[in-house]
């Protein structure tokens, strides 16, 4: 019997007890990833579906206030004054294309439907007339009409002759929008996911295939409870994890939306995975045999710039030199690693650019939304400016919303281009930030929704430094107008502090209001976040961050309670060569300004030696 050497020996052991172990390594790192995957996709469904309910809510308060609109209209009470229904038939239709529904009906003050005009053919009166005998009942703001398979979200609005409050009532309108599966595609975008709607059990619109829709896992999913957990499910040959929102709040037939996630796309790439996991075992099983034989100067300085650079790119950076000479094992990592390195920040570079088109997307609907709105709004007031029965006061206040409404738009294109520029377009000077702050505050006496909110400001000491005292006083202002959004109609109060030290300048701002929601507190500052706004493209504190951060500074949000919520600006004092200028003589004090005050700024601050 021959006789083995004990190298081999230890050789022959080494490479066993690695296999093993990276035979062991694989399995774990299989069933981790795939709980990963499904743990990830579960996350997707739950942010999708605080996604659409964020956009319902909004959708609803933008249908809402068209609903309104077309009320309010001068055309639709001359209609409804009308007592022939075909004369009312024919003559809606221009009002209903106006609206831009779906659905259009119109009843007298008796509740008779007098008028009904749809897109799509089959929705009887009858079916309209049970419906609004419904709608009148619930206290939700929208309602769910269906018939001959067509869903609509529809919205009731009362017809005065006059005012709401002293008028007499005509009928109503009620105004709808189909949900179709033109809806469904749009969801899916945003959602990144397949989505089904449904009434009761019958699926009215969904982006899967029509064999998918009629299979047993997606009818199950239109009898789950809201929000309930998600689950997974069997679609066709194909799985799934899906969960559901019930959308119809008091009404009998439930109404739906199925959000399935698929996991056998999200986890096709373990395949490769295990195979690169596989190659690497085998790699790292060669290089661990190697090194009992071959350990050495030449070998351990390659290996540990090999180490420096992995070292290197765990913290982000993919272009630390590493030493690949020689034809050794280690030189093939080190020419491999590098590879992976190359290929790792172009996979990184094409998520980057993955995100940047989500970003867009976000904000191409959160643009529109906001536009629609302030359009709509400038373009249904002007139309009642031209009625010739308007009073002074009347026209002043339609006049006052046309101007709000403008104000909207350009402070929106303000917001873009802010959030657009680099600091490459700023202009710092040597100016006192009380002074911003104050033409910041003037721009808040402005807002008409705050003029009874107080802003006390406290200053200590000089407040000069370097920045740029228009993009500062943008930021500040959009910072005290979400400070006064925060806080309650009466008695609500904010209040600015300024501070100096040795290095920078600290602006400090607080108010009264109920605090930040925590689900959204980690992302305050990221773009698109809105909180407690009925509309508004979640600009605000990003453009803040980016013009803070654009000179040098930074912004925290200190803290948060029931009732207070505090931010803290921190600017650089320093000149752009790094010379810190000396100290001027500005004036130092309080300020206490009601917003809304017709006295001028500079009448209300006390000065003191502070």
């Amino acid at each position: 019997m021959p006789r083995t050497r004990l190298r081999t020996r230890f050789l022959l052991s080494m490479v066993v007890i690695t296999a093993g172990l990276t035979a062991l390594s694989l399995l774990v790192v299989r069933h981790s990833v795939q709980r990963q995957v499904r743990a990830g996709i579960v996350q997707d469904l739950r942010n999708s579906v605080t996604t659409f309910q964020n956009f319902q809510h909004d959708r609803e308060v933008m249908l809402t206030h068209s609903a309104e609109l077309v009320a309010y209209l001068p055309i639709t009470r001359s209609i409804l004054t009308a007592h022939d229904p075909a004369t009312i038939q024919d003559a809606s239709k221009d009002v209903w294309q106006l609206s831009g529904s779906d659905l259009l009906v119109l009843t007298n003050r008796n509740g008779a439907v007098v008028a009904l005009h749809t897109k799509t053919k089959g929705f009887s009166r009858e079916a309209a007339q049970t419906y609004f005998e419904r709608s009148l009942n619930e206290e939700d703001s929208s309602h769910w009409w269906f018939g001959s398979h067509h869903l609509y979200q529809t919205f009731v609005q009362p017809v005065y002759f006059g005012s709401k409050t002293e008028g007499s009532l005509l009928g109503f309108l009620v105004i709808g929008y189909q949900i179709d599966d033109r809806l469904a595609r749009e969801v899916s975008k945003v959602s990144a996911s397949q989505v089904a709607f449904s009434y009761g059990d019958e699926i009215v619109a969904t982006t899967l295939t029509p064999v998918q829709a009629q299979s047993a896992g997606v009818r199950a999913l239109a009898g789950q409870t809201s929000q309930s957990a998600p689950r997974d499910v069997e679609v066709g040959s194909e799985n799934f994890v899906a969960t559901s929102l019930d959308l119809s709040g008091q009404q009998e037939t439930p109404v739906r939306l199925s959000v399935l996630g698929s996991y056998d796309q999200a986890a096709k790439f373990l395949d490769n995975l295990n195979r690169l996991l596989l190659l690497l075992g085998l790699t790292a099983v060669l290089v661990g045999s190697a090194l009992v034989f071959l350990i050495s100067h030449t070998f351990t300085r390659p290996l540990a710039s090999l180490v420096e650079g992995v070292r290197a790119l765990e913290h982000g950076d993919f272009h630390h030199p590493l030493d690949a000479r020689g034809s050794d094992e280690v030189a093939e990592l080190t020419w491999a690693f590098d590879r992976m390195r190359a290929s790792l920040l172009k996979t990184q570079q094409a998520l980057l650019e993955s995100e940047q088109l989500a970003t867009i997307g976000r904000m191409a609907s959160s643009i529109s939304h906001d536009l629609r709105h302030a359009l709509a709004a400038v373009v249904a007031n002007s139309e009642f400016l031209l009625d010739g029965g308007l009073t002074p006061a009347e026209r002043e206040e339609l006049y006052q919303e046309v101007r709000t409404g403008v104000n909207q738009m350009t402070d929106l294109i303000d917001s873009l281009l802010e959030f657009a520029r680099t600091r490459e377009s700023m202009n710092p000077v040597y100016a006192s930030v009380l002074d911003t702050v104050q033409r910041a505050m003037q721009s808040v006496r402005l807002h008409p929704r705050h003029q009874g909110t107080l802003i006390e400001v406290r200053s200590s000491g000089q407040t000069s430094a370097w920045f740029d005292p228009r993009k500062l006083e943008r930021a500040l202002y959009n910072l005290l107008l979400n400070a006064c959004e925060a806080a309650p109609s009466t008695e609500g109060r904010v209040k600015v502090t300024i501070e100096r030290n040795a290095s920078s300048v600290m602006i400090s701002v607080s108010d009264n209001g109920p605090g930040i929601a925590e689900a959204i507190r980690d992302k305050l500052f990221h773009p698109f976040v809105s909180f407690g706004k009925e509309n508004g493209t979640g600009l605000g504190l990003t453009v803040v961050q980016k013009i803070v951060q654009d000179h040098g500074g930074d912004i925290l949000m200190e803290r948060t309670a029931d009732a207070r919520t505090v931010f803290r600006i921190t600017i650089p004092r320093r000149a752009p060569q790094g010379s810190l200028d000396p100290d001027d003589d500005e004036p130092t004090g309080d300020t206490f300004l009601p917003v809304g005050s017709d006295r001028p700024i500079e009448n209300s601050i006390r000065h003191s030696d502070t």
